[in-house]
């Protein structure tokens, strides 16, 4: 059977094309599993967790007896401390019955009367003794038993037989498996009034391994389609070009990787530039999922659009709960200095368009851009018309604005601009790393090309050239000749004019944004 790029469920090495993780198995046995760990691994929505816990199966049975537990579909469990003792022994009995059948009789069905929690805590330290094997418990969907008490109470009874465990027989580890961490779990368990972070858990280990995809991983997932298609693409560059869009996201990696078969597109970075306006333009229930999480929590929705809009600096923070919110969802990231960014270019244009669909300014926008004609000649973009024509369009809308309006609104209000003209044609990615200096890098993809614009506010000569300095080393780095500088500038106070300008041997074309120019 031919394999495929997988984007639903739980991916099979024989049946698709998979990222080898290894390595990651390796460490979560070395440095989780064989210490005796209990630990949850809790990313976000489809991030890898199923087939982690699938694969963690299959290459620890020679070793260990392996019971994998799912609370998918299995909502009855958790009416009541009886129904949860008696559907949890039935999982295991199944579980055994295939594996090793001859412990299965240890969960039978017992006729004469329910099973109680004691009951199960006796059946489990039984198959512990007998087992030569250590028992490792893995329970993957933990989410959908989070709002229920009967659950906060086995989470108690597996803490205490982990704290006896040099006195019973018991699990070697147990993994759980959700979105949510254990304090996360517990505050949705508890009454309002009642919150805290204690947990009936609290001996789990903190879960740090980096589960997200890096280049040389996604390269031999390529491999493998290489070895089976042969189309000669440099894996190198389009495993570099994938991780650009997705931080190693799995379902990203994997998607975009299946748009590029089934469009088909080529494998090359073009190619992958094209598979991610694919995936952001169709729908998609993992971004569907971003949005909900933001309605639900108006504070991260807040915090959320002044990183994305406002190029907040916010500095990473283990006790804001905002912002560990953020990170348990997949929405937020922290970057190497420890400040907190968008998880990944895709989420990044995702949250953008869900900000600009959201504002009411298209219509007027609408007015400005009739003629598609006067922005794209043969195919390219012209990029100095696009600067223009914001440029005419600020002064006419919003030039009575002061400097904290354009702060706040000044990108949303230019990205709000270049959307439709570069529409089912183009696509972009902001340059996140640029943020915390006010100023926002955005790399403009149309017709194969590259247009790099920086947007800013002006804030006098020095920091003009300073700036332009700045611009010029950072598209040397990026082996260009050519960028663009948006400036939004107070007209009132120091009179400006752009243009074209050379620093040295880039070419910058300036155009000036004038708010407060009641000159005009």
């Amino acid at each position: 059977m031919n394999k495929e790029f997988n984007i639903t469920g739980k991916c099979i090495p024989s049946l698709h094309y998979m990222v080898d993780t290894s390595a990651k198995l390796k460490a979560i046995t070395t440095d989780y599993i064989d210490k005796g760990r209990y630990f949850v691994i809790n990313r976000g929505r489809q991030f890898g967790k199923t087939t982690t816990l699938s694969l963690l199966t299959q290459a620890l049975d020679d070793t260990c007896l392996m019971l994998n537990v799912s609370f998918e579909g299995s909502e009855a469990l958790f009416e009541s401390f009886v129904s949860f003792a008696e559907g949890l022994r039935g999982i295991i009995y199944k579980e055994l019955k295939t594996k090793r059948s001859r412990f299965a009789g240890i969960f039978s069905k017992c006729p004469f009367a329910p099973l109680s929690f004691m009951d199960l805590e006796d059946r489990i330290q039984k198959l512990c003794q007998k087992s030569k094997k250590p028992v490792v418990l893995l329970i993957d969907e933990v989410d959908k038993a989070s709002n229920y008490e009967v659950f906060s109470s086995f989470l108690g009874k597996l803490r205490d037989m982990y704290l006896k465990r040099d006195e019973q027989a018991t699990f070697k580890s147990v993994i759980l498996a959700g979105v949510h961490d254990i304090k996360n779990l517990k505050k949705k368990i508890r009454p309002e009034s009642e919150h805290t972070t204690n947990s009936p858990w609290n001996i789990a280990t903190d879960f740090t391994l980096d589960m997200s995809f890096h280049p040389d991983e996604i390269k031999t997932m390529l491999a493998q389609y290489e070895e089976d298609h042969h189309t000669g693409m440099d894996m190198d560059a389009v495993s570099e070009r994938i991780y650009f869009w997705t931080f190693g996201y799995p379902f990203l990696v994997s998607d975009i990787c299946k748009i590029i078969e089934e469009t088909p597109l080529a494998w090359d970075s073009n190619g992958v530039d094209e598979a991610a306006k694919y995936l952001l333009a169709k729908p998609n229930l993992l971004f569907d999922d971003m949005v909900k999480n933001l309605d639900m929590f108006p504070e991260l929705n807040s915090m959320t659009r002044s990183i994305v809009l406002e190029g907040a600096s916010v500095p990473e923070s283990n006790t804001d709960q905002i912002i560990n919110i953020g990170k348990m969802y997949g929405i937020y990231r922290a970057d190497e200095n420890r400040k907190i960014i968008i998880a990944n270019r895709i989420f990044q244009n995702t949250l953008l368009d869900y900000y600009s669909t959201k504002e009411e300014i298209k219509g007027i926008i609408s007015r400005y851009l009739c003629e598609e004609s006067q922005f794209i000649q043969n195919g390219i973009l012209d990029m100095e018309t696009v600067l223009k024509k914001f440029s005419i369009f600020m002064k006419s809308e919003y030039r009575d604005q002061d400097s904290g309006f354009i702060e706040r609104e000044g990108r949303l209000l230019f990205l709000s601009f270049l959307r439709p003209i570069i529409n089912g044609k183009g696509n972009y990615a902001v340059e996140s790393e640029t943020r915390g200096s006010k100023r926002m890098d955005i790399i403009v993809f149309y017709g194969g090309k590259e247009y790099l614009v920086e947007l800013k506010i002006w804030r006098g000569e020095s920091y003009e050239a300073s700036g332009m300095q700045q611009l010029a080393d950072y598209v040397k780095g990026r082996s260009g000749d050519k960028a663009y500088l948006l400036s939004y500038a107070n007209l009132q106070k120091s009179p400006r004019q752009g243009g074209w300008q050379t620093i040295d041997g880039i070419n910058i074309y300036e155009e000036i944004v004038a708010y407060k120019d009641k000159m005009l």
